[in-house]
């Protein structure tokens, strides 16, 4: 329950002193009504699921960035990992078109190999401080560069959403390092880049099912 100082915006105890980190929260909420509507009348309970882990993401860190407290970084994180654990399983299952077994394995070897990298990431300079992300948009550019011949337009979808998660996570890198020069902080900017990356990741999915014959959506 002790309240944890982590971002550039807190100068202070209390529940409203990260305003900005607190309502910039609503970009997710807002990527998933918009993805939400761009799933109406389509039968896509994955696309669906993701979605409301979208929302889920950012009740969590609108708690986060409120109560800042233990609990609520947990909040914040899990959904992240859900999100990341479920749209792995997709991409195996029905891009590349995996059994479930193998889809749920390679879901799987996502632990090793964040285990791998992040340790690795900690250790440069400039990656340390979103050290925990830095594998994702690794991750996606690899499918992106396999899938190139196979469905190229998820490809390129893939690669443009690992390039914004870069972007952002280069928001949330800076926060702490500019302080003195923006006492605001970036981090806002990592919630509405990340909610963007994550509704445009929703986006390829859908757009791959769409392109699919009828019969295999």
């Amino acid at each position: 329950m002790q309240q944890i100082d982590a971002y550039c915006e807190r100068v202070g105890p209390g529940y409203w002193v990260e305003p900005a980190n607190a309502l910039s929260n609503l970009a997710f909420l807002a990527a998933a009504a918009v993805m939400a509507w761009r799933l109406r009348g389509q039968t896509a309970p994955l696309a669906r699921a993701m979605v409301v882990i979208l929302a889920a993401i950012g009740v969590g860190s609108y708690l986060w960035h409120t109560h800042a407290r233990a609990w609520a970084g947990v909040a914040d994180v899990a959904p992240i990992l859900v999100f990341i654990l479920l749209y792995i399983y997709a991409v195996h299952a029905e891009v590349w078109g995996m059994k479930r077994l193998w889809s749920l394995v390679l879901t799987a070897l996502f632990f090793p190999y964040a285990a791998v990298l992040v340790p690795v990431f900690s250790r440069l300079p400039g990656f340390s401080e979103s050290a925990g992300y830095w594998p994702v948009p690794l991750l996606i550019a690899g499918h992106a560069a396999f899938l190139h011949r196979r469905a190229p337009g998820t490809a390129r979808g893939l690669a443009l959403g690992a390039g914004l998660l870069v972007v952002s996570l280069v928001f949330r890198s800076l926060d702490a390092g500019l302080c003195a020069a923006w006492p605001l902080g970036t981090h806002p900017m990592w919630h509405l880049l990340n909610a963007a990356m994550l509704g445009w990741m929703i986006e390829v999915y859908r757009r791959h099912r769409m392109d699919r014959p009828a019969e295999f959506r």
